[in-house]
């Protein structure tokens, strides 16, 4: 009986999933909000909460950001991650002072404390790979002169939470500075020895990956993937971050084989991904921090524009380049949902962890909408704007 209920609520979670991208494509936009809308329709509070499949569709959306990330670093060698990291770490800096200073004045206007702040400047800082991945390809963006830029900020975050979340995690925890120090050590000797691999046996990997039978280049691909994903997970260095440099690894005909053996695959659980993330939201104890929620998101949402903007017009792109990339950055995801969750967990304020989730599921859900009409609304504007200016000339 158990197993009869399991296919019935997840086909219908994909049957439903499948319709939705239909009605997504028919108005030209990403199906990621109405993804996550579903999600809320069958979590806790929902119209139809799930019971017997939620346990599978969360290993499902593990499976989803990882596969979403590998994707994204199949598209860029190593060579290129390296001149992204070389000439885009200023982008960095502004990233970080733009977006993270925002969450930490917000928890302590709160009365949340220094530790809160850390944790909520965080949740704040770092964009949505998962959620950007799933845009670029379904905007036709991933080849655009503004594409690099983006992914050069999103590198850059996702190397900074190798450092990043072992702070936070000593620091909720309360460690001494001595096994805190031990923790970030770790992280980064682990993260150093996977971006060493990909950069010095790269080709030496794609060939021992590569091969002419679909079914064992599936096979191998994906289980290096997971394999390297859990293990750099294990040394809290990020499971995307392992997937991401795993993609960057492989090239030439190991690259191209994966990526389209692995399109259908990845779409699959970035679907299942959005709708774990609106089963978990429990919209009773939202309700309160909704004003607070979305005051901070209008605010990160122009601090990363305008993070965007500055990186693509560094990176040379055009105005609207410049605008497409500063509302791709807009979505907030994963990461910001993980650090929440540290201090959820260790008791640090028990508002945080209902604020993050409003917040976050404001951006995720605004962010896709961001991507596509930033751009069209900017040149609205300058046109508007234009057009004054020759009515008072």
């Amino acid at each position: 009986m158990h197993t009869a209920v399991f296919l019935i609520e997840f086909g219908a979670v994909i049957l439903g999933l499948g319709l939705l991208g239909r009605l997504a494509a028919r108005f030209g936009f990403s199906p990621v909000p109405l993804y996550l809308l579903a999600g809320l329709a069958f979590g806790d509070g929902g119209l139809v909460p799930l019971g017997a499949s939620q346990e599978f569709i969360a290993v499902g959306a593990e499976i989803g950001v990882v596969l979403l990330l590998l994707m994204l670093g199949l598209e860029y060698s190593a060579s290129d991650l390296v001149t992204s990291l070389k000439t885009q770490y200023p982008a960095g800096i502004v990233d970080f002072v733009l977006n993270a200073v925002p969450g930490a004045v917000a928890a302590l206007l709160l009365g949340w404390g220094p530790v809160a702040a850390v944790v909520l400047a965080g949740v704040t800082w770092v964009s949505s790979s998962g959620v950007i991945a799933k845009v670029l390809g379904d905007l036709g963006r991933v080849g655009n002169r503004e594409t690099p830029a983006i992914l050069g900020v999103l590198v850059l975050e996702d190397l900074a939470m190798a450092v990043y979340l072992p702070v936070v995690t000593a620091l909720v925890a309360g460690v001494s500075l001595a096994e805190g120090a031990v923790t970030v050590a770790v992280a980064l000797a682990a993260a150093g020895a996977v971006l060493f691999g990909a950069l010095r046996y790269g080709r030496t990997i794609s060939r021992f990956v590569s091969s002419d039978d679909p079914e064992k280049l599936l096979l191998v691909v994906l289980g290096l993937t997971l394999l390297v994903a859990g293990i750099a997970q294990r040394l809290q260095v990020s499971a995307a971050v392992g997937a991401f440099l795993v993609g960057i690894a492989l090239s030439g005909e190991a690259a191209e084989g994966a990526h389209s053996l692995l399109s259908p695959l990845k779409d699959l659980f970035a679907a299942v991904f959005f709708v774990f993330f609106g089963l978990h939201t429990d919209l009773v104890a939202v309700v309160p921090v909704l004003v607070p929620a979305l005051l901070l998101a209008l605010v990160t949402s122009a601090t990363k524009i305008a993070t965007g903007y500055w990186a693509a017009r560094r990176a040379g792109a055009g105005v609207q380049g410049r605008w497409r990339a500063g509302g791709t950055l807009v979505a907030r995801g994963e990461f910001s949902v993980v650090i929440a969750g540290l201090a959820v967990t260790a008791g640090v304020a028990p508002e945080l962890g209902p604020l993050a989730t409003a917040y976050v599921l404001i951006l995720v859900v605004i962010g896709p909408l961001a991507a596509r009409y930033t751009e069209p609304v900017a040149a609205h504007l300058r046109g508007v704007r234009t057009r004054g200016d020759r009515r008072l000339v």
